[in-house]
């Protein structure tokens, strides 16, 4: 009997305890009454310092024919203006019936004069002047079109204390429009049944609105949040409009679900903005909005359109593990240098979502850290842009994909492994002394599985774990045949990759041609003119150098310039373009300028060209020396050494060679001619072909109806 009577007891007091505001009964909420009210203004608490005017866990009646709401407006306002330091009003877990007007528990003070520069901050006194101006002009305007007389000086509405409402239930409109706001709000898990109006209200401290439940509509057009707003774990089921609005400092809307009409068009976030793990039901437009800091949309889930477009983003946008909806647009969208779009883990439906963008641009803006959990992504993304006829954005996502298969096998030739590399190896990876330590502890007890393994090393953090995951590996594949093969793909793919960008880019290919062409005819002019000093002098004359010089140089810088507005890594290619046109010829050119020439006809050119037509060729099938058979031998004779525009023909001879295309058939004599020579001409020949084939590979990605005819 006592036990039963001990249960019934504790089930009567959990029963008394206030739990959330809206789910407990209105007998739980006393009325609040004119009588309590002044004795509750009278007697105020003190709470760490802070005077609190307790109306908690009341049902305060403020409908439009309740005779106690104009007692409390004007009871209550006297009582929050009344002392220097404002008190906090503390409405938690109370039950607000009808209308509840923060302009009326305000006091109005004259928007001109000095009287608001000790309240505000400099940030709100900045705004205030432009809000001066601002009303100024609309009094003017207003004046002249309705020809007014000159009007009384207009007021603000200036709400001074803190106000705590911790999980209270707003069954009425809660309006705060046009306010400046002196103190913080704290309503955290409070229920707002109908609209929340804070339209061109100004907030000077934080904004606590954690765990809301915005059951009408949340109007805060053109208002201004001067410190940190939270909204995270909110419920907007009606829709949100801040078109126009400013956060001066970090916003928060992380694990919020957002329904209806979500307007937050043309704000200006200058703090962090944090849409992460939020989920979107109606279509969230971000219309020419200006983000200065991050932009978080981490593991959010949108079911309608996510709308960026016209955005201008001064920093990285988060969309890690983002599901997205039917579309997301992207359009004249602005990327600062230092912003990107990371989309690691981001999915969508390539048959029913749309990914829409700036033509040329936004293939750029995507980023992807690694290859591994990402190659899914990375072809939808190109399927997209391909799907949408954006060929260059989807060949700078084919680009990408490249680049981080190099990286990837780069890290599997040269990477540290995890399991057995000596500590010195993992210091040079970048861990620091005391991290590498701790992961050969770790690993004597249990071998790593994966690279992720090593955040669970102690000591060894998130910073870490980035700086380290492209330099390390778990386990080496393949034997040494294996890795032999791997680092001559490895070396393929990377030729491709700084020449070509993968096939992708003509200006670059084009200018790597540009750059060989002069540098070879330079080369063939040394050897054809300059045969030997001693004893009778054949030199080249040096007008005919100059020429070909200038000519050359011309090319030469034409194509620099290509190459270097177009790589990526212009030091890089050069490197590779170096390595292809410079070791091997120079290597032939000094062992023939060693060994000498003695041969017949050491006085006519190497060169001869086809006599029987002038015309341009495409000379994809030509061999660059001539044919043996005496019947085309007539038709070659020897170039002419004795004419100005000789210069022209080593030009013309290096472009057949490299582009398979040129004015004249100019070709090398098949007799009497030193092998040196014609290895030089061979080599580059075989060079030409293989730049020829990427050229032609390189135009078929680039122009649209032959590369939709190839991969689809």
């Amino acid at each position: 009997m006592t036990v039963l009577m001990v249960v019934v007891a504790l089930l009567g007091g959990l029963v008394a305890l206030p739990t959330v505001a809206g789910a407990d009964p209105v007998s739980t909420h006393p009325l609040l009454t004119t009588e309590v009210l002044r004795q509750r203004l009278a007697n105020p608490l003190q709470r760490e310092g802070r005077t609190v005017v307790d109306l908690r866990s009341f049902t305060i009646d403020l409908k439009t024919d309740s005779d106690f709401a104009t007692s409390f407006y004007r009871l209550l306002s006297n009582g929050l203006q009344r002392p220097a330091t404002p008190p906090v009003l503390d409405l938690s877990y109370a039950l607000v019936q009808g209308d509840f007007d923060l302009q009326k528990l305000g006091q109005r003070e004259p928007l001109y004069g000095e009287t608001l520069a000790p309240l505000l901050s400099p940030e709100g006194l900045s705004q205030l002047k432009r809000d001066r101006q601002r009303l100024s002009q609309l009094s003017r305007l207003s004046q002249s079109l309705l020809i007014q007389a000159e009007g009384t000086p207009q007021d603000i509405y200036l709400f001074r204390g803190p106000l705590l409402a911790v999980q209270t239930h707003f069954e009425g409109s809660v309006l705060a429009g046009e306010t400046y706001v002196l103190g913080q709000i704290l309503a955290q898990g409070a229920r707002f049944d109908q609209e929340l109006y804070l339209a061109g209200a100004r907030f000077n401290r934080e904004v606590n609105l954690v765990g809301a439940d915005f059951r009408g509509r949340v109007q805060a057009k053109s208002a201004i949040f001067f410190a940190p707003a939270r909204f995270d774990q909110g419920f907007f089921r009606q829709g949100a409009n801040f078109q126009g609005a400013e956060f001066k400092a970090n916003a928060n809307f992380s694990g919020s679900q957002l329904a209806g009409d979500l307007n937050f068009s043309r704000v200006q976030w200058q703090g962090t903005a944090d849409f992460a793990r939020t989920l979107w039901q109606g279509t969230a437009f971000f219309l020419r909005d200006r983000f200065d800091q991050a932009l978080f949309f981490t593991e959010a889930r949108f079911e309608a359109p996510l709308i960026l477009r016209q955005a201008r983003f001064g920093a990285p946008v988060n969309l890690r593990n983002v599901l997205l909806g039917p579309e997301a647009d992207f359009g004249d969208a602005l990327f600062q240098p230092a912003a990107y779009l990371n989309v690691a883990g981001m999915e969508f439906s390539v048959e029913q979502t749309r990914i829409l963008g700036t033509p040329g641009r936004i293939g750029r803006a995507f980023s992807v850290p690694q290859l591994a959990g990402n190659e899914t992504l990375l072809r939808n993304l190109e399927r997209n842009f391909r799907q949408l006829e954006q060929i260059s954005d989807a060949n700078r996502i084919a680009y990408t994909t490249e680049r981080l298969r190099l990286k990837d096998w780069q890290r599997q030739l040269i990477g540290a492994d995890l399991n057995q590399a000596p500590k010195a190896a993992l210091i040079k990876a970048g861990f620091k002394e005391t991290q590498a330590e701790a992961l050969i502890a770790y690993r004597q007890e249990k071998p790593l599985l994966s690279v992720d393994d090593i955040l669970n090393v102690k000591g060894i953090d998130l910073a870490a774990y980035v700086k380290v995951r492209d330099h390390v590996l778990v386990r080496r594949q393949g034997n040494l045949g294996g890795r032999v093969t791997l680092a001559l793909r490895w070396v393929l793919l990377e030729s491709l990759i700084v020449l070509s960008h993968y096939g992708t880019s003509f200006g670059l290919i084009f200018g790597v041609g540009l750059v060989a062409i002069p540098l070879f005819a330079g080369m063939f002019w040394f050897v054809d003119r300059y045969r030997r000093r001693l004893p009778t002098p054949i030199l080249p004359p040096l007008g005919e150098g100059l020429w070909l010089g200038g000519g050359g140089g011309m090319l030469l810088i034409l194509g620099l310039s290509n190459l270097l507005r177009a790589a990526d890594y212009p030091q890089f290619t050069l490197l590779s373009l170096g390595l292809l046109i410079f070791p091997v010829p120079l290597l032939l050119i000094a062992l023939l300028l060693k060994q000498g020439r003695f041969h017949d006809h050491l006085h006519d050119s190497y060169l001869v060209e086809d006599g029987s037509m002038r015309q341009l060729r495409l000379l994809i099938a030509r061999l660059p020396v001539i044919p043996k058979y005496y019947f085309f031998r007539d038709r070659y004779t020897p170039i002419l050494l004795d004419r100005r525009w000789n210069w022209l023909n080593y030009l013309d001879f290096s472009l057949n060679n490299w582009l398979k295309f040129g004015f004249n058939d100019i070709r090398l004599r098949d007799h009497n001619v030193p092998g040196l020579v014609t290895a030089l001409v061979w080599y580059q020949w075989g060079l030409g072909l293989i730049y020829t084939a990427l050229l032609l590979w390189t135009l078929s990605r680039t122009i649209p109806g032959l590369n939709l005819l190839l991969y689809f």
